[in-house]
C-alpha cells in the first residue's frame, strides 16, 4: 500500500474543488511559475530544463485558449493575445531571449491580477446578496 504525499493530496483536492474562475487563476499562476523557472534555467545555461519549463508555460497558454468562450466578444481579443504570447514563448525558447520572457510574464501577470480582482468582486457581490460560493 502506497502512502500518498500530503502536499500532493492537498494540491489535487484544491484543483478538484476549485471553481472555474479559481482554475483560471491557477493556470495564470502556473504559467508565471514556469516562465520564471525557464528564465532561471536559461540564465544557468540548462537547455533541457529551460525547454521543459517553457513548454509547460506554452501548454498552459494553449489551455487558456481552448477554454475561451468564443460567444463572448472579449474572447476574440483574448484569443489574439494568447496566440501572441504563445508565439513569443516559442521565440524566447528558440532564441534564448530572457527579454521576451519578461514581456510575456508581464502580460500574464496583468491578466492574473485582473482575473483575481474579478473573482474578489464576484465573491463580494455574492456575499452582499446573501448567496453562497
Amino acid at each position: 500500500m502506497a502512502v500518498q504525499n500530503p502536499y500532493q493530496s492537498y494540491k489535487q483536492n484544491s484543483v478538484n474543488t476549485a471553481s472555474p474562475g479559481e482554475l483560471t487563476l491557477m493556470l495564470y499562476n502556473g504559467c508565471i511559475k514556469f516562465i520564471r523557472f525557464g528564465r532561471k534555467a536559461m540564465e544557468e545555461n540548462q537547455i533541457e530544463e529551460k525547454n521543459t519549463n517553457l513548454l509547460k508555460a506554452q501548454k498552459i497558454i494553449q489551455e487558456l485558449m481552448v477554454t475561451l468562450n468564443m460567444d463572448i466578444p472579449v474572447s476574440q481579443n483574448m484569443m489574439s493575445l494568447y496566440d501572441y504570447l504563445h508565439r513569443r514563448l516559442i521565440e524566447a525558447n528558440t532564441k534564448n531571449d530572457p527579454a521576451i520572457l519578461d514581456e510575456v510574464e508581464g502580460f500574464v501577470t496583468e491578466f492574473r491580477d485582473t482575473w483575481k480582482e474579478v473573482i474578489q468582486v464576484n465573491r463580494q457581490k455574492k456575499y452582499a446578496e446573501g448567496g453562497q460560493i
